[in-house]
């Protein structure tokens, strides 16, 4: 039975019955006899069919789905309320960081509540002129599911061109119009995938493609795709003649991409099998038949240009600097042993950037960011001043420009825009944007923990000042832990609502992320997965361990591979938390690797078909498969998306039908499948519908009805 809440709450809690229980009927999910054989053992597949995301059952059980939680959520009180919360927290103007190209001077603008921001362009020599509209993706189409991912100016500033999503799908278009008339110029290139834009002066640009599984009776949203390739596309040619530049059948499992260095003579490509660390080429194009000449060749380090004088290059790397240093090299000699190092390794992660003609060092320090100033020579001029603590970014600039822009975000404070001198070092206010709330009301803390193996973790814990620690407050713990991607302080006005009403926001900076450089990463990938679950497991024990909350107030969250991090959790411990949210999760370990670019990710995760002793790791954990019958799990709500073919949805899917059939006990099991969106929210109303069901949902299975600011 639900335990019902009768001790004194925050003042803005009240308590609350919940939905009915009984009332929920789920879809009867038929199951089929199908099993895949690894290192010969036959493992069970029941919901397999789940995975034809274009037969009519499948998309009849998402109907039945969907309807079974809308009729859940409607029935939650305060919904409507949040809801209008949620608008009212948006509905504040965004503007971007600046950029010149050209005559002109573009940036993004949201009024508040548009769909999408708007790139707008003031000339460079009447910066006070009334702003004109350049590309509203608000017109693109007429429900709002079709965005703008990028755009990239040629170097003159007279061409542009920009990709497209349509319906959230990671598939783009690219479109070349002329900047002084906005006209396209030409019918839109199609297939385009996990691709830049580079453009080569006015004549082309470079972009990367894949062959469409739709043109070979596949299915494009699920389907494997292999022989990623560079393409360079001539300005006003068809695409058939586009010309194969780098990639294809001789690595199938490569990503590739490729940037065009400022001064417009040298192609950088890189070459990755997974989503961190790649192979490094660099051409001289000024040589047509010049080949490219290969910097570096392990796929597990990471190297980046980052600027070049002529032929000298300056370079982040990983390697030998598992915290990341900046060396330069002559291309006439990129041996390893002639490098020299510019900006060495510290204990201090570390990113770089050219602006100016000066190397900016962007430092994380237990997940805040300090930004130190370098000459070429590597000398240090300054630390830049920054707000307070949290999360500084965009400090690159073209190598003539006087002036940079950068922005920054903590957990409170909105993304704000600064001016940068780069040669004196000041610091001014450009623009700050105005939110309905007071970051004054707010705490930021942030504490150490030990994981089960005594390893120490970083965690930030965000609340409104006032709060008592009585272990009743509702809490929202959030992490990713892979693939080497940090994960820093920054400002989400939906989480406001959450925060304001009462609730706390948890962070842990688990294993498996960047925070630490490559080692963390290291210590939670492949057949050390099992430590990123332990810290976050330990992150939960130490709030209910120091009454910050407790398992019926705690919610665990995660998307992508946090959703991962969520099933995983969830399976193994399912009395840790009274809801639990995985969020287009990596859900089935054994069979990820066969959908769409899924290949990639081997590097963190392992295969099963790697060794017996990698699939035995990875059936041990893989959410699908350790759900267990007859066992009571948190309140759960899954989320997907139709169109998300990064994550695909067959592995939520999958997911919710095992737990509904396995699941005993009166928390809710649902799954809620979004429709024309992608790996994340396309439009701005499918971002206020999503957060708006989500906490609905996690404060009605904690007993608890929010009340909003008038």
């Amino acid at each position: 039975m639900k335990k019902t809440v009768i001790s004194v709450l925050l003042s803005s809690l009240l308590v609350a019955p919940a939905v009915a229980q009984d009332t929920l009927t789920y879809p009867d999910t038929k199951k089929i006899d199908k099993t895949h054989t690894y290192h010969g053992e036959e493992v069970p597949d029941p919901y397999f069919w789940l995975e034809d995301d274009r037969s009519k059952e499948t998309e009849a059980w998402v109907k039945a789905e969907n309807e079974v939680t809308d009729a859940y959520l409607d029935k939650i009180a305060f919904r409507p309320a949040l809801k209008k919360r949620i608008k009212e927290l948006m509905n504040y103007e965004r503007v971007s960081a600046p950029s010149k190209h050209g005559d002109y001077q573009y940036f993004f603008k949201n009024d508040g509540l548009q769909n999408h921001s708007v790139l707008y362009r003031v000339p460079v020599s009447k910066p006070d002129a009334e702003p004109e509209v350049f590309l509203d993706p608000n017109t693109f189409s007429a429900d709002g599911t079709t965005g703008l991912t990028d755009i990239e100016f040629s170097e003159d500033g007279t061409l542009a061109a920009y990709l497209i999503t349509e319906g959230g799908s990671d598939w783009r278009k690219a479109i070349v119009i002329d900047t002084a008339t906005k006209k396209q110029l030409e019918t839109p290139l199609e297939d385009v995938k996990f691709s830049g834009l580079a453009w080569r002066g006015n004549h082309g640009f470079y972009y990367s493609s894949y062959d469409n599984p739709d043109k070979a009776d596949g299915s494009q949203l699920s389907s494997k795709t292999h022989e990623h390739k560079l393409m360079y596309h001539v300005l006003g040619t068809p695409q058939s003649e586009d010309k194969l530049v780098f990639g294809g059948s001789d690595r199938p499992t490569r990503y590739v991409g490729g940037h065009v260095t400022e001064d417009q003579r040298f192609l950088v490509v890189t070459a990755a099998q997974n989503t961190s660390g790649s192979q490094l080429f660099i051409k001289d194009l000024n040589l047509p038949n010049g080949d490219f000449i290969q910097i570096q060749d392990d796929y597990m380090a990471t190297a980046e240009i980052i600027h070049n004088e002529r032929s000298k290059f300056f370079m982040l790397t990983n390697i030998d600097a598992p915290n990341y240093r900046v060396v330069s090299f002559e291309l006439s000699d990129p041996a390893q042993a002639g490098w020299e190092d510019i900006i060495p390794e510290t204990s201090n992660v570390l990113s770089a950037a050219s602006g100016g003609g000066k190397l900016f060092g962007t430092y994380l320090v237990d997940a805040k960011t300090e930004v130190k100033q370098f000459d070429t020579e590597g000398k240090l001029e300054r630390q830049v001043d920054l707000p307070g603590i949290g999360t500084a970014s965009g400090f690159s600039a073209k190598e003539y420009d006087e002036e940079l822009y950068f922005s920054f975000t903590s957990f409170t404070d909105p993304s704000t825009i600064y001016k940068y001198d780069i040669d004196s070092g000041k610091t001014t206010l450009h623009r700050r944007p105005k939110v309905d709330f007071n970051p004054d009301d707010y705490v930021t803390e942030q504490v150490f923990f030990n994981s089960k193996d005594g390893t120490r973790i970083p965690m930030f814990i965000v609340y409104k000042k006032g709060m008592e620690k009585n272990g009743k407050n509702p809490t929202d713990l959030y992490s990713y832990g892979g693939f080497n991607i940090s994960l820093k302080p920054s400002f989400s006005s939906v989480r406001i609502a959450w925060l304001e009403a009462g609730g706390i926001f948890a962070m842990p900076n688990i294993r498996g992320g960047g925070e630490y450089g490559e080692k963390w990463h290291l210590a939670g990938t492949q057949l050390n997965k099992q430590n990123v679950f332990d810290d976050f497991a330990a992150a939960a024990e130490y709030l209910k361990k120091n009454n910050y909350t407790s398992t019926p107030y705690l919610a665990i969250s995660g998307r992508s591979n946090g959703g991962l991090l969520v099933g995983a959790t969830m399976t193994q411990k399912p009395d840790i938390s009274q809801v639990a949210l995985p969020g287009v999760g990596v859900l089935d370990m054994l069979r990820y690797h066969t959908f769409t670019a899924g290949a990639g990710w081997a590097a963190d995760y392992g295969t099963a078909d790697d060794s017996p002793e990698m699939f035995q790791y990875l059936k041990g954990y893989s959410p699908y498969h350790n759900l267990k019958p007859g066992t009571e799990y948190p309140a759960t709500l899954v989320t997907t998306a139709d169109h998300d073919d990064r994550v695909v949805p067959a592995h939520s899917f999958k997911f919710a039908a095992r737990l509904q059939e396995y699941h005993k006990g009166e928390n809710p099991v649902l799954i809620r499948i979004e429709t024309k969106a992608g790996h994340g929210s396309v439009s701005t109303e499918q971002v206020i519908d999503y957060w708006a069901d989500v906490y609905a949902f996690v404060w009605q299975n904690m007993g608890v009805t929010p009340t909003f600011p008038e």
